[in-house]
């Protein structure tokens, strides 16, 4: 199952972790240095609920966090 809101289509986007080492230049240092970047996954919170369709048929779907605190669906 794909990590997608049935609601907002959220779904997973891709980042950076970036390390860094040295002392800045506003501590006395000469500044940081990029030491390595890798690549990351930022995933949605998504939680699986049941929800009530304009049907009235109740489904379970996977719903992002902010569509449920936003009233976007009914629990059912």
């Amino acid at each position: 199952m794909a990590r997608i809101c049935a609601i907002t289509g959220k779904r997973p986007h891709v980042g950076s972790i970036i390390h860094r080492k040295g002392q800045s230049k506003k501590s006395g240092g000469i500044g940081t240095h990029v030491t390595a970047i890798t690549r990351r996954w930022f995933k949605p919170n998504l939680q699986k609920i049941k929800v009530r369709l304009p049907s009235g048929q109740v489904k379970r779907m996977l719903v992002s966090t902010k569509a449920i605190k936003a009233g976007k669906i009914q629990k059912a």
